[in-house]
């Protein structure tokens, strides 16, 4: 799992990183099917949480079980460097959303390099919720970005606009995935919905975290 090292929300001077529901629960589906999981991070060490995400409205059962949970609260605190991660030790890669992902593992070239890496090898990527920008710069052993022609799903506009950073955040997700030719499809603001199409697998918005767990795992056959 990959997760955000951006702590800065723009420039309104609030703090964002990743949303802890995106990482909970896709984690312990994972862990629970016996999976290993190997949590890792552009900076390393402990990746920002979005405080948001930490607010009671947004509480889950597995939110709760992370917070009583100081075994992995330390995995946590010391995820390795991205750059030190080598796809041929793992079978996929999951990476949780937030909106810190649209400032760094969208550029981020250990994560494309990573991202293609997993896809030349036939080994599934999945994302969720803002995460799916992680997707836009990756292209194919042909040169050609992997979005074109595939169905996705990510944050929608219309949710950015809800939560009021439409002009806060460096870019539309929504827009941006269909400017690399992406079919994005979505259903109505804040229900679950997740979509695989080949090896990206990818969900709308926190709601649908455990979606996209559930189609990594069965495209892990487990």
């Amino acid at each position: 799992m990959v997760l955000t090292s951006h702590s800065e929300l723009g420039n309104t001077g609030q703090k964002t990183g990743f949303w802890v529901e995106e990482f909970a629960t896709p984690y312990y589906a994972l862990v629970d099917a016996g999976v290993q999981v190997t949590l890792a991070s552009p900076a390393g060490g402990q990746p920002p949480i979005d405080p948001k995400s930490e607010q009671p409205d947004f509480q889950t059962a597995s939110t709760q079980r992370f917070n009583d949970d100081t075994k992995t609260q330390a995995l946590l605190a010391n995820t390795i460097r991205l750059a030190d991660v080598k796809s041929a030790d793992y079978d996929a890669v999951f990476y949780p959303g937030g909106h810190g992902p649209l400032w760094d593992l969208t550029e981020d070239s250990h994560s494309i390099a990573l991202i293609e890496s997993f896809l030349a090898s036939n080994k599934p990527v999945a994302a969720v919720c803002h995460a799916p920008a992680v997707l836009l710069n990756v292209k194919d052993t042909q040169g050609n970005y992997v979005l074109k022609g595939k169905a996705v799903t990510g944050f929608t506009n219309s949710e950015e606009e809800a939560v009021q950073l439409t002009t806060v955040v460096p870019f539309l997700l929504e827009d941006e995935l269909n400017n690399r030719g992406a079919d994005f499809q979505k259903v109505a603001d804040w229900n679950a919905f997740a979509i695989q199409d080949g090896l990206l697998i990818t969900g709308q918005n926190p709601a649908s975290s455990e979606f996209v767990a559930d189609k990594l795992l069965t495209a892990l056959a487990l």
